[in-house]
């Protein structure tokens, strides 16, 4: 009967020891309790992303609270620069607690929860390789120096592609000073963010031009007149050919080839010339004239020349020699 009493005694002993601790318990938590009740809360993340030049708190961190002004500021804050597009950087906790400081923020009325270092990144746009050549060809084929149909791009090699912000993404290209529109031409792609240069790309293509050009059919002697049975049109890549390469049957009539000339060679204006229109020992008519006066002579050419040129010519009444410019085959001016 002792025995089963000191057992109840034990029981209510042990019943009363818990009830202690549960209370002692309570009394702790609720005093937490009653502060957490209207307090605005700050959790900063392990890892953020943002997407704008400036690091806000509100993009790093939750918040919490009923003091919705507060909050509101505290979302605007501004923690920092940025990383570049697609780079990364580490922002440690003592740091954001300074700028709330700064900021004016009591951190007493705050519950503030943050990692040792807060890892922040970039979100970025990539202009893939594909684009840049759209962007390259576009510009190309929209200029009417090249024609599509006689083009042909060999190949285009970009640098770097370039990470862009998150913003409004705009290009435009710039040729160099001097271009001959083939071969291998650098272009210079900028690409501007919300309307201000960001980033430069270039951009070098090599282009080839296709042309029909005159061929010879047949080896042609010096001095002899070209016609249309001497030549062919063929279209071949001009890209390596010098600038003065004939593209026209309009250009060759009434021409001589200048030296002798093997078949299948490609005609250029620096083989052919006009026949001369005076020889030497031709007799012509000497014409000098100005606003009052008119005078005129014979004379005898005393070198061979072609219509523009300047010519020796021997006045045949005084014997002596002038020069003359040639306007016809008949005829030749002194230049006052």
């Amino acid at each position: 009967m002792t025995q089963h009493r000191d057992k109840i005694i034990d029981y209510n002993v042990f019943k009363h020891f818990i009830l202690l601790i549960v209370l002692d318990l309570f009394i702790m938590v609720m005093p937490g309790c009653l502060y957490a009740e209207g307090i605005t809360s700050i959790s900063v993340y392990e890892k953020a992303l943002v997407e704008k030049d400036e690091i806000l708190l509100g993009k790093i961190a939750g918040i919490e609270g009923d003091d919705h002004l507060l909050i509101r500021k505290l979302k605007k804050m501004v923690i920092g620069r940025s990383p570049l597009p697609g780079k990364s950087r580490y922002i440690g906790r003592k740091y954001i607690k300074l700028r709330l400081k700064q900021n004016d923020i009591d951190l007493l009325n705050l519950v503030f929860k943050a990692p040792e270092k807060i890892k922040i990144s970039r979100s970025f746009v990539e202009i893939s390789r594909e684009e840049i050549e759209k962007i390259v060809l576009d510009y190309i084929y929209g200029k009417e120096f090249w024609d599509k149909n006689n083009t042909k791009i060999v190949n285009i090699q970009i640098t770097k592609l370039p990470l862009l912000p998150r913003k409004k993404i705009t290009y435009k290209i710039i040729p160099p000073k001097v271009m001959n529109g083939m071969g291998t031409i650098p272009l210079s792609v900028h690409f501007l963010v919300d309307g201000e240069l960001y980033k430069k790309v270039k951009a070098t293509v090599k282009i080839k031009i296709f042309k029909e050009v005159l061929v010879t059919k047949k080896p042609l002697g010096r001095y002899r007149t070209i016609t249309q049975e001497d030549v062919y049109m063929q279209k071949m890549d001009i890209t390596n050919l010098p600038n003065d390469i004939i593209t026209n049957y309009k250009d060759i009539l009434g021409k001589r080839v200048r030296r002798n000339i093997w078949a299948k060679v490609v005609l250029r204006a620096e083989y052919i010339e006009f026949p001369p229109l005076v020889k030497r020992g031709d007799t012509v008519l000497i014409v000098a004239e100005s606003d009052n006066m008119k005078i005129s002579a014979l004379g005898e050419v005393r070198k061979s020349g072609r219509r523009g040129e300047r010519v020796k010519v021997i006045n045949l009444n005084s014997n002596k020699k002038i020069f003359a410019r040639v306007i016809d085959e008949n005829t030749v001016r002194v230049d006052f």
